[in-house]
């Protein structure tokens, strides 16, 4: 495909709220996972995408997840494109409009598409269909294979993507690229650079639930001891604040610095190409910058959960916390635990890990895979500065990395900082020209596959 063809965009955002109403929210507890909505999605693709699903092939796996191929016109290493359509929970509490109505709102001069999912990540799935639909529609056919992974559980246990990824090692299919939803154009996120910046994250961190413990003999709260187990557990959180990971920049840290340092403006141009010089300021910088530039250069931990005694007049048997950490490239699972171990220094404390996970290998940033995401961002975005990064979050593409060396993380939209703001919040929207850029994208990457 040399060239790409705009999709009939009312039909394309048609059917994009038509999927953004269907409620497929998942639980780390699957027995409270309505099935039926997953089903219901499923089924209904075929009727909104008939040409796609008359030429690939489709497959469950994990009972919910989609596998498609599209057979490609020569043998070769295929390529992925990849999107999750489970969506965390949301009620209409909070919400300008309801989280599940994919209402079309007019505001400042732009459409919004309104609902859980637009940003994360059902827009990104209905972007590909839409993009492979509009290539088929125009008799394209892929030089390799392509497969399409639309994974059904990204944001509670993953297990859909890795199940896929079972599945095609067992078949011996190693890609030759993998995209999946992670950076995005995004602006007045690096001092000095006012052009917008696509980030394209080269790696992820690792991930883990570290639940701390403490467990005390029981009684009424009108005789409480000396230190409770609720007073011991605070003590704790307390001195694990006090001690956060050691920062420090990584090569894709310092590769990202010098691509965005050529386009700012002086003196920072000079500060972010001087690095033999200037990264110890700049480290001590992106600390104090914003909590995004803050947790770019170490690994993060943050309580998010509590729980106690069973009421209010009970002293607590069980105390516990969750800690939420997030593993810097170059760190490791059992470094961020013996961190913690350290920091706390109180043996009646109890650790322990949950769903760890390993940072991911970095994937590089030259070659045909790396080019063909570049170019088609550069075409699709013009004048935006392209540029590696970590990703801070996980997504169901670390599991990929078992079968590919090109693994890239990038949803195709602007996003503003506010935008960003409601991932996994309230009032989540997505602008329509971004959509309708982001099917673009992907019809220019199919098009280099």
């Amino acid at each position: 495909m040399s060239t790409y063809t705009a999709p009939d965009a009312a039909a394309a955002v048609s059917r994009l709220q038509s999927l953004i109403r269907i409620p497929t929210v998942s639980h780390l507890d699957e027995a409270e996972v309505d099935w039926e909505q997953f089903r219901r999605l499923i089924d209904v693709l075929p009727g909104l995408y008939p040409l796609t699903h008359e030429h690939l092939d489709r497959e469950l796996v994990a009972g919910h997840s989609m596998l498609y191929r599209w057979a490609g016109r020569e043998e070769g290493a295929p390529s992925v494109l990849m999107a999750h359509y489970d969506v965390v929970a949301a009620s209409d509490e909070g919400w300008r409009h309801p989280p599940f109505s994919g209402e079309i709102v007019e505001e400042g001069g732009q459409r919004l598409i309104w609902g859980r999912g637009t940003l994360d990540d059902k827009g990104s799935m209905v972007a590909i269909l839409e993009a492979v639909e509009g290539a088929l529609a125009e008799g394209f056919r892929p030089l390799h294979d392509i497969y399409l992974c639309f994974g059904h559980n990204e944001e509670t246990a993953g297990d859909g993507a890795a199940r896929v990824v079972d599945l095609l090692e067992s078949r011996g299919v190693r890609p030759r690229l993998v995209s999946d939803e992670g950076g995005a154009v995004v602006e007045g996120i690096f001092p000095g650079v006012d052009d917008p910046i696509a980030v394209v994250g080269v790696a992820e961190k690792g991930i883990m639930s570290l639940v701390l413990t403490v467990e005390q003999q029981g009684g009424h709260a009108s005789t409480p001891p000396r230190l409770a187990a609720t007073a011991r557990l605070a003590r704790a959180i307390v001195a694990l604040n006090k001690r956060p990971f050691r920062a420090g920049f990584t090569p894709t840290n310092l590769e990202m610095i010098r691509t965005l340092g050529a386009h700012a403006r002086n003196p920072l141009r000079f500060a972010f190409t001087k690095l033999w010089l200037t990264k110890p300021l700049l480290l001590l910088l992106f600390k104090r910058l914003g909590d995004e530039t803050a947790a770019i250069v170490r690994t993060t931990q943050v309580v998010t959960q509590l729980d106690g005694a069973m009421a209010a007049n009970a002293l607590a048997e069980r105390a516990t916390a969750t800690v939420n950490i997030r593993i810097a490239i170059g760190s490791s699972v059992a470094e961020a635990v013996e961190h913690v171990r350290r920091a706390i220094d109180d043996p009646l404390v109890r650790l322990e890990a949950h769903g760890p996970s390993e940072p991911s290998p970095v994937s590089p940033t030259n070659g045909a895979a790396w080019q063909a995401v570049k170019d088609s961002i550069e075409e699709t975005y013009p004048g935006t500065i392209v540029t590696p990064y970590v990703m801070l979050g996980a997504s169901d593409s670390r599991h990929f990395t078992r079968i590919s060396d090109h693994v890239y993380r990038f949803s195709p939209f602007e996003m503003s900082k506010e935008e960003r703001g409601t991932l996994h919040a309230k009032n989540e929207r997505m602008r329509v020209d971004t959509f309708l850029r982001g099917i673009e994208f992907y019809g220019r990457l199919i098009g280099r596959l």
